[in-house]
């Protein structure tokens, strides 16, 4: 795997998408709307917030350098069962640490799956069951942080009412696919993704004052690397304690279960795109996106342990980008060139300080709408799991309420044993060991 890993270097081997460049200027406010998170969980100043940002958002540049055609992000539908995993924590020293040991543990797996190719092995011995039981309580968290007490809607009902609506009927609605096979101008919408959501969710937010006008500020954002450094790194703070590990390994275990869902959706996205445009050969290796985010998550666990996580996909941008693609050369001439384009945008946008200030009263409502838009895209990819089998399903809903009303330990130990128990998982393991060969076979070997 390693020995095909080649260098695409943007303006050497791809052509920048000006469509794409320009739709990364308003969605690095998705980005940007890690750090009140940051500060909120870890503790971390507003500087040292912004400043592990910066980096999160420059490592994902490494998935066009080494040629993986995709737009990373976080892991964004795990984001609640992060949240609440840290809610255990004080914030401050040991939630930093909490964090350090379920980000090193995501790398870890995420690097010697991909590097041994197990990966698709592992996740075709977890039950359904079980997978689609964390995504239904990945969704309900995602969603509960939005609608529930105390919750965003309820600082900003209007605001993240229209975003979300604008979102979710651009992403997920046929009426608006019929649309955009009819009319060129819901075409030249929908290339945008969430775009179009987010503007709206600030024009809705500054018209009826739920959002306060933004005070421009110029220059760059105000790197704190050394106050990072000494508050957050581990070289200053030293690794977590080896009860913490223990601690965070069932939701580290549930974090990749999501993640390889992204991958899953990753490989659909580039087999579309393959069969639209031939002419152009697709280098995608799920091993290698495996890989690139596990680097990408042990970098941030040593040096700015990042509650979102490092994803191998942000799927609202590259559905979008991918669909713009298959309208033919004329359109996009490379995916690479559409994909590297939006990551190099964001990863230069989040460093100016205009786009931070101008950005900042908007990024709840970003987050929430993109809390939402995973929250749905997590349910309909757990129910598509079980659809099926209505005992899975209700050994999924099952688990996915105890995962968001108890906790990730207890949602794992009641999927698995909803499995052994009622899906017969137990009978079969009892089947194989007791396995004896037939009398037949006995006979030909004597023979």
């Amino acid at each position: 795997m390693f020995t095909k890993l080649k260098l695409r270097i943007p303006f050497l081997h791809y052509r920048p998408e000006l469509p794409e460049l320009l739709q990364a200027v308003l969605m690095v406010a998705v980005g940007f709307s890690a750090a009140p998170v940051l500060q909120e969980y870890l503790g971390l100043s507003y500087g040292a917030a912004l400043t592990a940002v910066a980096i999160a958002e420059a490592l994902g540049l490494l998935h066009s350098l080494f040629s993986d055609p995709v737009v990373p992000g976080w892991i964004a539908s795990a984001l609640s069962l992060v949240l609440s995993y840290l809610g255990a924590y004080s914030v401050g020293l040991e939630s930093i640490h909490a964090m350090i040991a379920l980000q090193l543990l995501v790398s870890v797996i995420f690097i010697v799956l991909g590097a041994t190719g197990l990966a698709h092995k592992l996740m075709r011995v977890i039950p359904n069951s079980l997978k689609a039981g964390i995504l239904l309580g990945a969704a309900v968290a995602a969603i509960g942080r939005v609608f529930g007490d105390s919750g965003y809607f309820s600082k900003y009902p209007l605001s993240i009412g229209s975003g979300t609506v604008v979102a979710l009927f651009v992403l997920f609605s046929t009426m608006f696919k019929n649309m955009k096979e009819k009319w060129r101008a819901f075409r030249e919408i929908g290339k945008y993704g969430m775009l179009s959501s987010i503007i709206v969710a600030m024009l809705v937010g500054f018209v009826s004052g739920e959002i306060q006008l933004p005070r421009v500020e110029w220059g760059f954002i105000p790197f704190s690397f050394g106050e990072l450094f000494r508050n957050a790194s581990v070289f200053s703070i030293g690794l977590p304690p080896l009860k913490m590990f223990l601690t965070a390994l069932p939701t580290a275990i549930a974090v990749y279960i999501i993640a390889f869902g992204e991958i899953i959706t990753e490989e659909a996205v580039i087999k579309e795109c393959r069969e639209a445009r031939p002419e152009e050969p697709l280098s995608f290796s799920s091993n290698r996106s495996n890989v690139i985010a596990g680097i990408r998550n042990l970098i941030l666990a040593l040096v700015a342990p990042f509650t979102g996580l490092a994803g191998p996909l942000w799927a609202a941008v590259t559905v979008s980008i991918g669909e713009r693609y298959k309208e033919g050369r004329s359109s996009m001439k490379s995916l690479l060139g559409g994909v590297g384009s939006f990551k190099l945008s964001t990863a230069v946008c989040v460093l100016f300080l205009p786009l931070a200030s101008f950005l900042g009263p908007v990024l709840p409502v970003a987050l929430a709408c993109t809390l939402v838009v995973q929250g749905f895209a997590c349910s309909y990819i757990a129910i598509e799991q079980v659809k099926d089998n209505k005992v899975s399903a209700g050994i999924a809903g099952l688990t996915g309420a105890v995962v968001y009303f108890a906790d990730m330990n207890w949602g794992l130990l009641v999927g698995v044993a909803g499995y052994l128990l009622m899906e017969g998982g137990l009978q079969s393991i009892i089947a194989r060991a007791v396995k004896r060969e037939s009398p037949e076979k006995k006979l030909k070997k004597i023979g």
